[in-house]
């Protein structure tokens, strides 16, 4: 059985209250029911934080041990060397995912410091962004 972790970044933890215009009314913990069981064969592990500090512990503390990361690092994309100094410490592929088309809104949405040391980028597509990436872990 694949083991994947979920890190979402700042304001994360407000989807399904938060501008459901761009992010949908759908609580992340609804979302996360979904697709565990809908992927039941995948062990998926789940962490958010606003803290920028405690994603990187998070990511050091998975990253050796887990098949694959689904990132959501938030407005930090834009933002943190530390969190892309992380990506690039660790062994375990990443997927950079946005619920947003990040190149659709202000123009320093369009600089991530993750991008460079992910394996792939997945925006745009809503809460399917997640699935999307899990997907990739699978084929």
């Amino acid at each position: 059985m694949k083991k994947l972790i979920i890190i979402n970044g700042p304001n994360l933890n407000l989807l399904g209250k938060r501008e459901p215009a761009i992010y949908g009314s759908l609580t992340f913990t609804e979302f996360l029911d979904e697709i565990k069981n809908k992927y039941s064969n995948v062990d998926i592990d789940y962490y958010q934080s606003n803290i920028e500090g405690e994603i990187i512990d998070k990511l050091h503390e998975v990253g050796f041990s887990y098949e694959g990361i689904i990132l959501n690092a938030a407005a930090y994309t834009h933002t943190s060397v530390g969190i892309g100094d992380a990506l690039k410490a660790i062994g375990t592929p990443v997927v950079e995912v946005h619920i947003s088309n990040t190149f659709d809104r202000e123009d320093f949405r369009h600089v991530s410091y993750i991008s460079p040391n992910a394996k792939g980028i997945i925006v745009g597509f809503g809460l399917q962004s997640y699935e999307l990436a899990i997907q990739s872990f699978l084929h």
